[in-house]
C-alpha cells in the first residue's frame, strides 16, 4: 500500500514581514502625503525634496526606534511574567496545578490523565513554566536579538518605500508634473507591496493591494488639500 507523503508548509517569518509591513507602508504613504501637499503649496522641487529627505530621515529614525522599543518591552514584559509564574510556582503549587487542569478540560481529558500530566510537569520546573508561559499566557519566548533585528527592517524598509515617491521630484523640475509621475509610481508600488503582503500573510493578495493603495491614495489626497486650502 502506498502512502502519500504530508509536507506541511508553514511561514514563519511573521515577525519580519510584519516589520517590512511597518516600515514599507508608512514610508511609501507619507513622504508620498508630505510631497503631495507641497506640490500644493509650493513649486520648487529643491524644497520639496530636501523636506522629503529630511523627513525619510526623520521617519526611518523614529519607526526604527519604535520598533526596538517595542520589542524591548515585550522581551521585558516575558521575562516578568515568567518570573512571577516560576515564584507562583514555589508559593502556591496547588493554584498552579489547578490551572494546568483547567486548560486540559477544554480539551476533554480525563482527570486521571490530567494527574498524569500535573505529575510529569512537576518533576521538570522549567518546563512546566514553558507550559504555563505558552499555554496560559499565549507568550512565546522572544528571540534576544528581535529588538536590533526589528529595529533594522523596520528602518531600511521606511527609507526605501519613501524614495520611491521623492524621486520624481529628484529627477523632474516642474513640481505639478512630478506630482503626477510620483502619484503613478507610488500607487503602483502600493498596489504591488500590497499584493505581495497579501501572497505572504495568507490574505486575498488583489483585495490587500486594492486596501494598501487606497489608503496610500486617500492620505496623499488628504494632504495635498490641506496645503491648497492654506496655501
Amino acid at each position: 500500500m502506498s502512502t502519500i507523503e504530508h509536507t506541511e508548509k508553514h511561514f514563519t517569518a511573521s515577525a519580519t514581514v510584519r516589520d517590512i509591513v511597518i516600515g514599507m507602508s508608512d514610508g511609501l504613504t507619507v513622504p508620498f502625503a508630505l510631497a503631495a501637499g507641497l506640490s500644493g503649496a509650493i513649486s520648487s522641487t529643491n524644497i520639496i525634496v530636501t523636506a522629503g529627505l529630511a523627513e525619510i530621515a526623520a521617519g526611518g529614525i523614529a519607526m526604527g526606534l519604535g520598533g526596538y522599543l517595542a520589542a524591548k518591552t515585550e522581551s521585558e514584559h516575558y521575562t516578568s511574567e515568567r518570573k512571577r509564574e516560576l515564584r507562583e510556582m514555589r508559593e502556591i503549587p496547588h493554584e498552579e496545578e489547578r490551572e494546568v487542569a483547567e486548560i486540559f478540560k477544554v480539551y476533554g481529558l480525563a482527570e486521571n490523565e490530567i494527574r498524569s500530566i500535573i505529575n510529569r510537569l512537576r518533576e521538570d520546573p522549567m518546563k512546566w513554566v514553558d507550559f504555563m508561559m505558552r499555554f496560559e499566557l499565549g507568550l512565546e519566548a522572544p528571540d534576544p536579538s528581535r529588538a536590533l533585528h526589528s529595529a533594522i527592517t523596520i528602518s531600511l524598509a521606511y527609507i526605501l518605500g519613501g524614495l520611491v515617491p521623492l524621486m520624481p521630484y529628484m529627477l523632474i523640475d516642474n513640481a505639478a508634473f512630478a506630482l503626477k509621475v510620483s502619484a503613478l509610481f507610488t500607487l503602483l508600488a502600493l498596489f504591488g507591496f500590497g499584493y505581495i503582503k497579501g501572497k505572504f500573510t495568507g490574505s486575498k493578495p488583489l483585495k490587500s493591494a486594492i486596501q494598501t493603495a487606497l489608503i496610500g491614495g486617500l492620505a496623499a489626497i488628504a494632504a495635498f488639500l490641506i496645503a491648497q486650502i492654506f496655501h
